[in-house]
């Protein structure tokens, strides 16, 4: 142990200047980056997001997310929009998460964009707390004054307008709030902002180095099937990509006085003019017969 030590030791300092010298000279910044060989196997792949409530039933965040080439494509799925489940009937999309697990959710997308989802990362809207501390906090333009209390969700939200840098509970609050005049899409516009932001800080070589601390941080209120390594090479393909962020378009309607989504779902990639005529009329007479 001794000599073990002593070793470490002399070794530290020409080790140090090593290392030093070599950032100095500008080597290729990818040697430094552990997560590298892994981000090739990302590309092309789709990944179902969802965030949770504080309760871990309904799912307040649905997204996929797919990197191809140099472009980083996050799509949002609007949480009420209206779907005939295989196995549930008529619900809210947002309820299937409760009702079957990440199967279901991954099945019934999966059918309507026409190519498997392969991974999945749920994330329950708690740990944005601790993922925003270990990250000191993300910056947004809040867009207006922010107040609402729920005590039973022990949410508290109180946010002054301009920019400013958001974490822990306040951004919480600012990704969770829904109750003004534009609802659940005024949320989503807001989800964009923060995303946006998040995605410049997390693929900044300086925080992505962090990922292993924000990944134990948060690992209570995390379930997914990418290991670390894999975790770390999505974010570090994503950093030398243009990140697109989008929502599905549609029209709201109501039936028996609750209010659902009539979501667009996009062409399969497969045969693009046959298969889009097809989904659009099968989801025509989706709602037809619900509707009447």
């Amino acid at each position: 142990m001794v000599c073990g030590l002593g070793a470490g030791l002399l070794l530290a300092g020409p080790l140090a200047q090593l290392i030093s010298a070599r950032a100095t000279a500008g080597g290729n910044p990818a040697l430094t980056n552990p997560f590298a060989a892994w981000s090739g196997g990302m590309d092309r792949q789709d990944i179902l997001i969802l965030g949770t409530d504080v309760g871990g039933g309904n799912t307040d965040v649905i997204a996929t997310l797919r990197v191809d080439g140099k472009q980083t494509s996050i799509t949002q799925i609007p949480r009420d929009t209206y779907i005939e489940a295989e196995s549930f009937g008529p619900v809210k999309i947002n309820a299937l998460y409760n009702l079957g697990g990440i199967e279901a959710v991954k099945r019934e997308i999966s059918q309507r964009l026409g190519r498997p989802i392969q991974h999945h990362l749920v994330v329950n809207l708690s740990s944005i707390r601790q993922m925003a501390d270990v990250l000191g906090g993300i910056e947004v333009d809040v867009p207006k004054r922010m107040v609402y209390v729920d005590r039973s969700q022990g949410l508290s939200i109180d946010l002054q307008p301009g920019m400013q840098t958001l974490r822990g509970k306040d951004l919480e609050g600012f990704l969770r709030f829904r109750h003004d005049e534009t609802g659940d899409l005024g949320r989503m516009d807001r989800q964009q902002l923060a995303l946006k932001s998040l995605f410049r800080k997390l693929t900044r070589p300086e925080y992505l180095v962090r990922l292993p601390a924000l990944m134990m941080a948060a690992r209570r209120d995390i379930k997914t099937d990418l290991g670390p390594m894999e975790l770390g090479g999505l974010i570090t393909a994503m950093g030398s990509t243009q990140l697109d962020t989008q929502r599905l378009d549609g029209r709201p309607f109501y039936k028996g006085g609750i209010s659902y989504w009539d979501a667009v779902w996009p062409a399969p990639e497969n045969d693009p003019l046959e298969a889009g005529n097809e989904g659009q009329a099968n989801a025509t007479n989706a709602r037809h017969r619900f509707l009447f």
